[in-house]
């Protein structure tokens, strides 16, 4: 019953904080304490149940041991009334017993009652701390995820703008630069190529000029 309340005092105290301190993943460590805290509350309620059902036991045996006082002591009664003192003192000894049993198991039963009602109110505390224990917990889940996405951003963030990044756009530029001044190399390479060829092609005589000359002058023979 009690194992609970130590473990809740780990929760709060300097032990437990220094376990989460050391942990890797801190909401998980709090998802197994609220596990365990189920686990007690359950053990708890097996208890109180049992109790409760030893409490009715006592009880209902007090009450059938005072049901005995009274019936004895009828019975004595009707021994008397018919001159039987004989049998009126064994129904007046056994009501004597039966009210010893009564008055020790009517004290028993105070007892177990006092028990049950004990439980209880540690069970209603229990119950109380870990519905407060599980909204602490929800709550620091979502901060903890939170604070994860925050850092992840940070991080992304100082990346982007360090110094490492900026040296990396810097080199991609100047690769971009010499890859655009080697295209334009090249392109006037040709150009300058493709012109001599145009100069040396004028120099060379045409085909048809050629034919036309010798009609030409084949005709100027002829005559």
């Amino acid at each position: 019953m009690f194992k609970f309340f130590r473990r809740l005092k780990t929760v709060v105290g300097s032990e437990l904080n220094s376990m989460l301190d050391k942990a890797e993943n801190p909401v998980k460590m709090l998802d197994q304490f609220m596990r365990d805290m189920e686990s007690d509350i359950e053990e708890a309620e097996g208890a109180v149940a049992k109790q409760m059902a030893n409490e009715k036991m006592v009880k209902r045996k007090a009450n059938d041991a005072q049901a005995m006082v009274e019936k004895r002591q009828t019975q004595a009664q009707k021994a008397v009334d018919a001159g039987e003192d004989d049998l009126a003192r064994r129904a007046l000894e056994e009501k004597l017993e039966s009210e010893k049993q009564a008055a020790a198991l009517s004290e028993s039963w105070e007892r177990a009652k006092e028990d049950v009602d004990s439980l209880k109110v540690k069970l209603d505390e229990m119950k109380k701390e870990y519905r407060e224990m599980k909204l602490k917990r929800d709550s620091l889940k979502a901060r903890a995820e939170t604070a994860r996405t925050r850092a992840k951003m940070n991080r992304s963030l100082s990346s982007i703008g360090s110094d490492e990044a900026k040296q990396g756009f810097e080199r991609m530029e100047e690769k971009v630069l010499e890859y655009e001044a080697e295209a334009e190399t090249t392109e006037d390479m040709t150009e300058n190529a493709r012109t001599i060829d145009e100069q040396l092609a004028a120099l060379e005589p045409n085909p048809v000029e050629q034919e036309l000359a010798a009609l030409k002058k084949k005709t100027s023979g002829d005559n």
